[in-house]
């Protein structure tokens, strides 16, 4: 069925957007972004600035009826209907397995699957960490009872486990992805960069190197350029960070003054704590970058320092590597900026996903 008067028109609904890295990508894939959904205020303020024609509502999935999405489909009702459930990952990250069962985040998938059954899209794109299909239904896992659901309602599905970087973003990231069509069989897309591709991995110098040169604590003052500012560094870490040798460099040859103590105490076997290799770290330039995190400004918390400049990669630097572009503004304290960005999907994988669903639906029409 073709919908429109001829035309191709995909729909987004976006559940747990976020400050907007799926729906940036797939409004670039040429969809309309119809309705939004998160309870964070300062991802709200980004979302409502950068998509302003999209309906947003800031209330929790838990308490979201159809009555609220109502007058949204009405005004689209000619369109394919794509949802897309990106809840937060942290209830299935290694690091929290231990805090999973007390975490109400881990319920999320299940009540966007209850929206599901009773609209009856005609798309599905799911987006979380690689841990998400790894734990079972007895451990309290969502996702088994989540994909049955979709089975049970005739769904065709694909899933697995991907990296950001063979779809054209400058940063390693491996992601589990599920697609899903009331129209057919679908499939995974192919990697579209790295080996074995005609373009080769985006890198670091790719994605940055031609911002403006700021200093830790500085924001840019000059026009085209938003959110280029860097946090501040404490004096240890000044010379932690000049210390390190440019372009991937880190703490292994640091002076042992300089090496944070948890990083200097031996194991009972006598050898040194290694610690996170990454922590301290500066990024290299011709190399995607690590994969970002919600601290991704934090020269401590990751291999987040700037490949040359003696400071942590700025607020802007990071959008880059999550391929927003330099008009999409983000709105919040530093530390909220930051946790939006790391959260986000990377906009080059949700642009590659959606040309996916683009070329399925031009495949169902012949």
């Amino acid at each position: 069925m073709i919908k429109n008067n001829g035309n191709i028109n995909i729909a987004v609904y976006d559940f747990f957007c976020g400050c907007g890295g799926t729906s940036r990508g797939f409004q670039k894939a040429g969809m309309d972004i119809a309705f939004a959904l998160d309870v964070d205020q300062d991802a709200k303020s980004t979302f409502t600035k950068n998509f302003p024609s999209t309906v947003f509502c800031d209330k929790s999935i838990k308490d979201l009826s159809v009555s609220d999405l109502q007058h949204v489909l009405a005004k689209h009702e000619d369109s394919y209907k794509l949802f897309c459930g990106c809840a937060p990952c942290q209830p299935f990250t290694k690091q929290n397995t231990e805090s999973r069962k007390n975490d109400e985040r881990k319920d999320l998938l299940t009540y966007f699957g209850a929206i599901i059954k009773e609209c009856q899209p005609d798309f599905i794109f799911v987006e979380n960490v690689p841990g998400l299909q790894k734990v079972p239904k007895h451990n309290d896992g969502p996702f088994p009872a989540f994909k049955n659901l979709l089975e049970e309602m005739n769904y065709k599905l694909s899933c697995g486990v991907v990296a950001a970087q063979d779809y054209g973003a400058p940063q390693l990231r491996r992601r589990f992805v599920l697609l899903a069509s009331k129209h057919g069989e679908i499939s995974i897309p192919e990697p579209t960069h790295g080996k074995g591709q005609n373009t080769q991995y985006k890198t670091v110098f790719d994605a940055i190197a031609d911002l403006p040169v700021i200093a830790a604590g500085e924001s840019y003052a000059g026009e085209g350029v938003l959110n280029h500012r860097a946090a501040m560094l404490s004096e240890i870490n000044m010379q932690r960070i000049k210390a390190s040798a440019h372009d991937g460099g880190g703490r292994n040859n640091w002076p042992r003054e300089l090496r944070p103590e948890c990083y200097t105490r031996t194991n009972e076997d006598g050898t040194t704590h290694s610690g996170h290799t990454d922590c301290y770290g500066r990024l290299w330039w011709k190399k995607p970058a690590t994969g970002l995190t919600t601290r991704c400004i934090s020269y401590s918390n990751g291999r987040f320092g700037h490949p040359e400049q003696d400071r942590a990669i700025s607020v802007r630097e990071a959008a880059r590597l999550q391929g927003f572009d330099d008009g999409f503004e983000f709105f919040g304290s530093l530390n909220s900026m930051a946790r939006q960005i790391g959260n986000a999907v990377p906009v080059d994988l949700a642009f590659v996903m959606g040309n996916h669903f683009i070329k399925h639906v031009e495949a169902i029409n012949g």
